[in-house]
């Protein structure tokens, strides 16, 4: 049975996304997103060389992975939008992950300035994966508007904290029509397999794995993680109860 990851009009076969910032140094980083298995890779337009020189980061994962570029450090409607524009006119795609940060101390998104930026950007033919908090009524706002998914935060970006309120993601996720793909705070693997459980179709992580002792190792963990995290979510898990129930049937003991 097929069960590929659509965003807008393309299929993927991992379900897990990667950043590419903060590893040890290039290899490393390289090494991580080839051991991760992930197929759609994020790039930061601010943080990257756009220049056409020998083994930039755009040179060595271009032809490789689905480039997904990020307005990272924007803080207004206008920033984030031509941050979008010179990523499309640079990478050549229309893809773009969105971000407008409200509080530089939290890194908490503006959702106000959220939903105007994507309806912006949508309007200009952009494919809009926005970063948002956990809040389902933003949630639907972007998915109304014609975001191709939405991708709320678990915990702060870099926390490591995992999933502060699997509740609101769970709800995001039963309701949304588009996927959902949880983006910052995952710390180990686990938070990456409950996030599947809760019903996400994808997770988008960084810090998690770059920061790691071992990035190369870490990312493999975090490619199972997924894995076995969605095949669970599709599995069905057991109810749970507040009192024990035997595995084994109680006729035939000895002694009844």
């Amino acid at each position: 049975m097929s069960d590929k990851l659509q965003i807008s009009n393309k299929y993927f076969n991992s379900r897990l996304l990667i950043g590419t910032a903060g590893y040890p140094n290039q290899q490393i980083m390289l090494d991580a997103v080839s051991s991760s298995g992930a197929e759609i890779v994020t790039v930061s337009i601010r943080r990257i060389s756009l220049d056409a020189y020998s083994e930039s980061m755009i040179d060595l994962i271009g032809d490789k992975y689905h480039l997904l570029p990020n307005t990272a450090g924007c803080a207004t409607v206008n920033d984030a939008v031509l941050t979008a524009q010179l990523a499309r006119e640079s990478l050549q795609t229309n893809w773009i992950k969105l971000e407008i940060i409200g509080d530089r101390e939290t890194l908490y998104p503006d959702s106000n300035q959220l939903v105007i930026a994507a309806e912006e950007l949508i309007k200009d033919n952009f494919i809009v994966l926005p970063y948002c908090t956990d809040d389902p009524i933003i949630c639907q706002k972007l998915q109304d508007i014609g975001c191709a998914a939405v991708m709320p935060l678990g915990s702060p970006i870099g926390s490591g904290m995992g999933i502060c309120n699997p509740y609101n993601i769970e709800m995001i996720c039963k309701r949304s029509n588009v996927p959902v793909v949880l983006d910052a705070g995952v710390g180990t693997a686990s938070d990456a397999t409950l996030a599947m459980e809760l019903g996400c179709d994808a997770v988008l992580l960084n810090s998690a794995v770059s920061k790691s002792i071992n990035p190369v190792s870490m990312a493999k963990a975090m490619r199972d993680a997924v894995t076995a995290g969605r095949l669970a979510s599709l599995s069905g898990r057991i109810p749970k109860r507040k009192y024990a129930e035997p595995s084994s049937p109680r006729l035939g003991l000895i002694g009844s």
